[in-house]
């Protein structure tokens, strides 16, 4: 186990900062104990971290089981950053369930109960309201202050020295605590305007609430290419797993991330007619204010998706739903991936399956310029949410 561990920390410490070494989960447990035999510091133990990125999920089970193994907050905080990363993955394959896959007939068995749970159960919740706490994770920023304009209380930590600045790795940034209503099982955008300055503090926000259940699942069913992949295991019971990939003509998945500069009048100098005077007329240099204008604009755009459906074979109840949005890499944003979990809730005495926790991973180019034949640099950003304390819309 020692020795391993040796091995792999070797390979770490050779990895550039903008490479991560692909791991198994098994492989993070391995590298935790060898750290922790050694009696690492957290500092050191984080650095670790920072330069390796899992090839399968990491549950919350199994993070659970690592509280020995981790050194402090540090380790702690980049444990997190690894689970929200490789939320959309699978899970080693260990864990999967043997279960031969089911044929052709109770695969339309298992899709037909669950257009039956999204028409006529799902798609008629009632209008409620919610606790959502947004955490979010981002590179190349510093952990938000209260007074940044972010909206809600930020609880910042230090993210200490690393194998390179730590400016450069996924850290924790804040938590933001909001009320989100949901209509139909689906949620809906903030009543009032949002005026944080984003894209000029450094930070995006994805502008349109996580995708829906009761428009998701319909566009997959008329793609016409759902598919049984494999049987996995959530929430303590076994779930069969459908991919499909919608196109564009038939998508209305919406994109909207705010905000990007406008590349054709960023660095503009502004002056005034006095200053021009001053030039033309040759006496004495300019005059008047000299500044950069540089103006801020969301993505938006409606883009092609694939996706897979988790449903519950007895019930036809949605459990999970991760989709993927296709972006071309000309664009600014590179990447919105989403996982949604659905549990039962208890809202006014009565059981409800409702969403319990989101995973969003995006990569944006924060200069505007992915188009351009030059380099260009990406922000990742990983937002995990957690909804409690449902109640029916007054």
């Amino acid at each position: 186990m020692k020795r391993f561990g040796w091995i792999l920390i070797i390979l770490l410490a050779a990895t550039p900062a903008w490479c991560a070494k692909k791991i198994t989960v098994a492989e993070l447990e391995q590298l935790l104990t060898s750290l922790h035999d050694q009696k690492k510091a957290d500092s050191e133990a984080a650095n670790a971290l920072k330069q390796v990125e899992l090839s399968e999920a990491l549950s919350r089970s199994k993070m659970n089981s690592f509280v020995s193994l981790v050194a402090g907050p540090l380790s702690t905080e980049q444990i997190y950053v690894l689970e929200a990363h490789s939320a959309l993955l699978p899970p080693p394959a260990a864990d999967l369930p043997s279960n031969p896959a089911p044929d052709a007939g109770a695969q339309k068995a298992m899709l037909d109960k669950a257009a039956d749970y999204v028409s006529k159960t799902y798609s008629q919740l009632p209008s409620l309201t919610a606790t959502k706490t947004t955490v979010r994770f981002q590179d190349n920023v510093e952990a938000a202050a209260p007074s940044s304009g972010m909206q809600g209380g930020a609880k910042d930590i230090s993210v200490g020295s690393s194998f390179t600045s730590a400016f450069q790795a996924i850290h924790y940034i804040n938590s933001v605590e909001s009320t989100v209503s949901s209509q139909h099982g689906a949620e809906q955008l903030p009543a009032e305007k949002d005026k944080t300055p984003w894209g000029a503090n450094k930070m995006i926000i994805v502008t349109d609430p996580v995708p829906s259940l009761t428009t998701v699942f319909p566009e997959a069913m008329e793609s016409g290419t759902l598919k049984f992949l494999r049987w996995q295991t959530v929430n303590g019971k076994t779930a069969a797993v459908f991919n499909f990939d919608v196109s564009k003509k038939k998508a209305h998945f919406p994109v909207d991330v705010c905000c990007f500069p406008d590349v054709s009048s960023a660095g503009k100098a502004n002056f005034s007619s006095a200053a021009i005077g001053g030039l033309t007329g040759g006496g004495g240099g300019a005059a008047g204010n000299f500044q950069t204008a540089t103006s801020w604009h969301p993505y938006k755009g409606s883009v092609p998706y694939h996706g897979e459906i988790f449903i519950d074979p007895d019930t036809g109840v949605v459990v999970r739903m991760n989709t993927i949005a296709d972006l071309k890499p000309t664009e600014v944003v590179h990447q919105v991936d989403t996982r949604i979990d659905y549990l039962p809730m208890s809202v006014d005495g009565k059981t409800l399956v409702l969403p319990a926790n989101a995973y969003m991973n995006t990569e944006v180019v924060p200069n505007g310029d992915s188009g351009s034949a030059g380099k260009y640099s990406v922000r990742r950003t990983l937002f995990t949410s957690e909804y409690k304390n449902y109640q029916a819309s007054k």
